[in-house]
């Protein structure tokens, strides 16, 4: 970067302006050389629309002049591009657990089955935070309005996204609530988690009980008791799981937290450990660049039908693909959701991708995968963690004071929000210190750093089919 602008691609047909003037306001683009009216506009060497009028070299490109190129029936090639990474070494401090993997965090959840019952935990979280002492982190109530009158696909969905919930590391106990008439009932969940063998979770319903309330906070200290005792110790860099989230971006988000954050899932990566990349429709545009990482045919097959379905989920419900960017992006200076997603890939680094997952699906491989579900904040953020992430690098350039059940650091594109949101907002990308975010990356897997969203613990569901 200069001073004042940026050419990212010698490709590029614009330009950002870095400081704003009073043509162009910053995080904005201007034509680098006229651009005739139906000629691509090029940003990142990529199509991010075309331009709508004749656009004079020097005058502002968005939305006025701009308009989307998205074809939502292209054809998709493979032509694997990924670069490989020079191994690394390192380790962090967290607590181990039976299941194998490891927690940054010590934790004990309280896990509605049915929103009928949110009350009930909230009461037991309430009650129960005389517990904690020792190395617990705090005891959460996960609270959400879903687990009955759903049929079909969110059925299943909501049992696995809870159970998905549960597995994580970062509980060292879980309490799962259930009423004991709906459809998500605790024999299913029983039924479901019972394949993954762990001691560390029990269930009741409150329907069966005369006073549910001193029955949960029984179990509670019983976990409290047990969790508080927990140590930390050294764990090699092998079993961390980093998840990948933007939200709130701006012009500057693809030029800064963005690829900062590719670099340390690269890091990561070279070291054994793995991360995570969703938001489906923030990919289009940009899928064929992470269709080409992929490490097989047989990813990029798959990757594929998530990619279309995802689009035929947009169709088939009357909507066009390209309903994006936001409000907010648009006034940071993302015109078009071409921009937008060539600017969020950069999340996933060079490396790369080894699996796709559905929703509700826990990482089986080493590396970075993909999962399927939306942009929405907290829906895609609640499915990285409970595909097994302990932490979520989400990258903002408008700022949101938000987080999942586990740790959401919060890194801003540009210094303005950084200092205006100093008490949401964990680090400044903006001057691009690689060494500076991995170093706080791992203070707060060793506890060292908590994140200035972490006294919140939340959940969210991602429903696409009919209530009853």
């Amino acid at each position: 970067m200069n001073e004042t602008s940026i050419l990212i691609n010698k490709k590029d047909n614009v330009a950002v302006e870095l400081k704003g003037n009073d043509k162009i306001p910053a995080g904005h683009k201007y034509a680098v050389r006229d651009i005739k009216k139906g000629d691509y506009v090029i940003k990142y060497g990529e199509i991010i629309g075309k331009a709508t009028c004749d656009i004079k070299a020097g005058e502002w490109v968005h939305t006025h002049n701009v308009k989307s190129h998205l074809d939502e029936a292209c054809e998709y090639t493979y032509d694997y591009s990924a670069e490989t990474v020079n191994p690394e070494k390192g380790t962090f401090w967290g607590y181990k657990r039976k299941s194998g993997r490891a927690g940054i965090r010590n934790d004990i959840f309280i896990i509605p089955t049915v929103g009928c019952v949110n009350n009930v935990c909230k009461i037991l979280e309430e009650k129960a935070q005389k517990f904690v002492k020792g190395s617990i982190d705090g005891i959460f109530a996960l609270t959400h309005q879903f687990g009955c009158s759903q049929l079909g696909d969110d059925n299943v969905n909501i049992k696995k996204l809870l159970s998905a919930v549960a597995l994580n590391p970062n509980a060292s106990y879980v309490l799962i609530v259930g009423l004991g008439c709906e459809n998500n009932g605790l024999d299913g969940m029983k039924e479901y988690l019972k394949q993954f063998n762990r001691d560390n979770i029990e269930f009741f319903n409150c329907q069966e009980l005369d006073d549910e309330i001193e029955y949960g906070l029984k179990i509670l200290e019983g976990f409290a008791e047990k969790a508080s005792v927990l140590k930390r110790e050294e764990i090699s860099l092998d079993q961390l799981c980093i998840g990948l989230k933007c939200g709130g971006s701006d012009g500057y988000s693809g030029l800064t937290a963005n690829p900062l954050v590719g670099r340390i899932t690269d890091r990561i990566v070279a070291a054994g450990g793995s991360a995570v990349l969703t938001e489906v429709p923030e990919m289009f545009g940009a899928e064929q660049l992470l269709m080409n990482k992929c490490e097989s045919e047989e990813v990029f097959n798959a990757y594929k039908k998530m990619i279309v379905d995802f689009k035929n989920y947009y169709t088939d419900n009357g909507f066009p693909v390209y309903e994006n960017p936001s409000p907010g992006n648009k006034k940071g200076g993302i015109t078009t959701l071409e921009e937008k997603s060539l600017g969020c890939v950069e999340k996933a680094g060079k490396t790369k991708i080894v699996d796709v997952l559905g929703y509700g699906d826990v990482v089986k491989k080493v590396g970075v995968s993909v999962l399927n579900a939306p942009g929405n904040d907290l829906i895609a953020a609640t499915a990285l963690a409970a595909a097994g992430c302990q932490i979520v690098l989400f990258t903002t350039g408008r700022g949101t004071p938000f987080s999942t059940f586990v740790p959401t650091m919060k890194i801003s594109s540009n210094s303005n929000l950084a200092n205006f949101k100093s008490n949401w907002i964990d680090f400044d990308a903006y001057g691009m210190d690689e060494n500076g975010l991995y170093n706080l990356v791992m203070e707060t897997c060793n506890g060292k750093y908590i994140c200035k969203s972490e006294k919140y613990r939340e959940i969210a569901f991602y429903k696409t089919g009919v209530t009853l």
